[in-house]
């Protein structure tokens, strides 16, 4: 590294140093200045700055865990900054010039290399701002599901219900659609009753939303509906909709299965009939034998 120019500023300092340290006298008034200046805006960015940046960040609504690498990214940035100030100020603007050219073209060279850590990184900063989801949410995504563990700026950690841990690269949960069913405090279930054509429609639908009125788990307000929705090959379609308050996937499958399972008992006392699908075949002309098994030709 060449001798730093020593600011006009300082220089009397320099030359009142100059019969002590001789010739170093004007690399060590540099020094100071940097280590001064550096040292300066590390407490600026402690009592102030991050602060500041805390106080944002908490105004936004981010999670924790969100806050706490953006204020990283946040001191990096302001320290990198008070670097290249102190360099300036210690007079080593040739040399920062160089490290400029230098950093761009490492810059450039570490962009092409690491496009999919980048494209990843972005994605993070996407989902801690728009909260699409938050750790402890259940999400589904292409044909995937499960509770989320844990984000970070490059992926997300998925544990899904047979327990397996998936790591998730963030701009897949950023570039398609992601499912969160406990995004809002309430969630509604559809499940579609059939029975057959001979049952008595107002009965069945009756007992549907009785066993729903019934059910802890399942809202009065909104009420349970029922409609009838289709008109299948062998059965009727009844259409059941209820509610549940701050849903989660246990909560889920459960208050579905009790539901379904109450249904289907009532349905049996009342004679109401689930019929499963049936076939019936049948020919314009009778059949005849073809020659080939000993038919008349």
């Amino acid at each position: 590294m060449q001798e730093a120019t020593v600011p006009a500023q300082v220089a009397p300092i320099r030359d009142f140093l100059e019969p002590f340290l001789g010739p170093a006298s004007g690399i060590v008034v540099s020094a100071a200045i940097f280590v001064v200046v550096l040292f300066a805006v590390y407490v600026l960015n402690k009592s102030v700055l991050n602060p500041l940046v805390e106080r944002l960040l908490d105004r936004q609504g981010l999670e924790p865990h969100a806050r706490r690498p953006l204020n990283k990214i946040a001191t990096f940035v302001v320290l990198f900054a008070g670097v290249t100030v102190a360099f300036g100020a210690a007079g080593y603007d040739d040399f920062l010039q160089s490290l400029a050219t230098i950093a761009a073209a490492a810059t450039l060279a570490v962009g092409f290399a690491l496009q999919d850590v980048i494209r990843n990184f972005v994605a993070g900063i996407f989902i801690y701002t728009d909260k699409p989801f938050k750790i402890g949410d259940w999400i589904e995504w292409d044909d995937n599901s499960g509770v989320v563990e844990d984000i970070s700026f490059r992926v997300t950690r998925v544990r899904t219900f047979d327990n397996e841990l998936l790591t998730v690269p963030n701009h897949a949960l950023t570039s398609g659609v992601v499912k969160n069913p406990v995004a809002k405090k309430t969630l509604r279930l559809k499940f579609v009753f059939g029975i057959d054509y001979e049952d008595d429609i107002d009965r069945a639908t009756e007992i549907i939303v009785e066993e729903a009125d019934a059910h802890e788990g399942i809202l009065d307000d909104p009420a349970p509906s029922v409609r009838l929705n289709e008109l299948a090959d062998s059965y009727i379609g009844l259409q059941s909709r209820i509610w549940i308050d701050n849903p989660s996937r246990s909560d889920f499958v459960k208050i579905r299965a009790d539901y379904v399972q109450s249904v289907k008992e009532r349905f049996d006392e009342a004679d109401i009939t689930i019929p499963f699908p049936q076939r019936t075949v049948s020919g314009r002309d009778a059949w005849e034998e073809p020659t080939a098994f000993g038919g008349q030709p």
